[in-house]
């Protein structure tokens, strides 16, 4: 596991649309039952249930997830203090988060545009 202030020599998230509670736990540095209890603690960070009541994160919850890292094992921030933090930031951080949504579905569509013409 990797120290708390390393977190910059966490693995990059991968192009995908779905990640299980087992990939998220390896490219975010914290184990599966720490998101499974940060999922109880944080209402910014919501998986996605599908079949066989399987975990599966997307890659804005990733995000949220090494945020909340970053706080509570770099920052020294307590849970209460990284949800008031994360709620404060809300505002900003979702508008942020669209434009990354918006800016990785450009990506995705040159890509297919890119197929589509080959």
């Amino acid at each position: 596991m990797l120290e708390p202030s390393h977190n910059h020599e966490l693995p990059a998230i991968p192009n995908k649309r779905y990640f299980t509670i087992g990939e998220a736990s390896e490219l975010c540095g914290v184990k599966p039952h720490v998101l499974r209890y940060w999922e109880q603690e944080f209402g910014q960070l919501a998986d996605i249930k599908r079949r066989g009541n399987r975990r599966y994160y997307q890659r804005h919850d990733l995000l949220i997830i090494r945020q909340i890292r970053a706080l509570l094992h770099d920052q020294g921030f307590t849970i209460g203090g990284a949800r008031l933090r994360l709620s404060s930031n809300g505002a900003r951080d979702e508008s942020s988060q669209a434009k990354l949504v918006i800016r990785q579905m450009v990506a995705e569509l040159d890509a297919v545009l890119v197929l589509l013409r080959s």
